[in-house]
């Protein structure tokens, strides 16, 4: 079902298509992908009062089982061999790329992932202002096609690590998807310094449909997480190396 909704920001506005609870707008704003989203199979609530009225953070659920929640911490190697994964449709994407060596590369791919860098893509968004912390709840903007489709999340855990006494530290993000995302299920961004002093980027993510757009197109969704990883790893080098002139 299809029912459109006029939203106002600042007085302009900005028709949003919400389908079966997934909103959809022809026009970006920034301001878009800093509300929380309404809950409901339906939306008709405008942007205007969200923004204004803040809903608590009890109000938006995870929309995959508990049981998986932080999954994504642990190592792929253990994620691939567990059965509960496959056995309830979950598929694993990964991507790990080498950004470049040293401490000072290290602390700018951190930057990077702290002030969302690595959405900042002309298809892919999140307010930078963000924080990152746990229970942390914020919208991912994706441009697919002609409208903007928004994404709700929550951070389920930030980890971070390091060794004085070594060159070694680590720092990382997993974010789970709530009620209203095409998707359920969580994914990790994390940077690393390694024994070799190599500095990784890495994302890890374990995702399935969630709404029957994503059920008909998922060939497509998994092309894209694709393209995003490729996306999003260029988007931290660059970030890393322009520091670093």
């Amino acid at each position: 079902m299809n029912v459109e909704c006029s939203f106002f920001i600042k007085r302009i506005r900005f028709p949003v298509c919400c389908i079966s609870g997934v909103k959809l707008s022809p026009f970006f704003s920034r301001e878009l992908c800093k509300f929380e989203p309404p809950q409901g199979w339906f939306s008709f609530a405008g942007i205007g009062p969200l923004l204004k009225n803040r809903r608590p953070a009890s109000t938006s659920a995870f929309n995959y089982d508990s049981k998986f929640r932080g999954a994504t911490a642990k190592p792929l190697s253990y994620l691939q061999d567990d059965k509960e994964l496959s056995k309830d449709g979950f598929l694993l994407n990964h991507a790990r790329v080498l950004v470049g060596s040293g401490l000072e590369t290290y602390e700018k791919g951190k930057s990077a992932l702290q002030t969302w860098r690595h959405f900042g893509l002309d298809w892919a968004f999140v307010d930078p202002k963000t924080p990152i912390q746990s229970g942390v709840k914020f919208c991912v903007c994706l441009k697919e096609f002609l409208p903007w489709v928004v994404m709700p999340l929550e951070v389920v855990y930030v980890h971070e690590t390091r060794k004085a006494n070594k060159a070694l530290a680590s720092f990382g993000f997993g974010s789970g998807t709530l009620q209203g995302h095409l998707l359920a299920g969580e994914e990790r961004f994390s940077i690393e310094l390694d024994e070799n002093n190599q500095v990784w980027y890495e994302i890890l993510s374990l995702s399935k449909p969630a709404h029957f757009l994503s059920f008909i197109g998922y060939p497509y969704v998994k092309l894209r997480q694709k393209y995003f990883a490729h996306q999003s790893t260029n988007a931290v080098v660059q970030h890393s190396t322009a520091s670093q002139q």
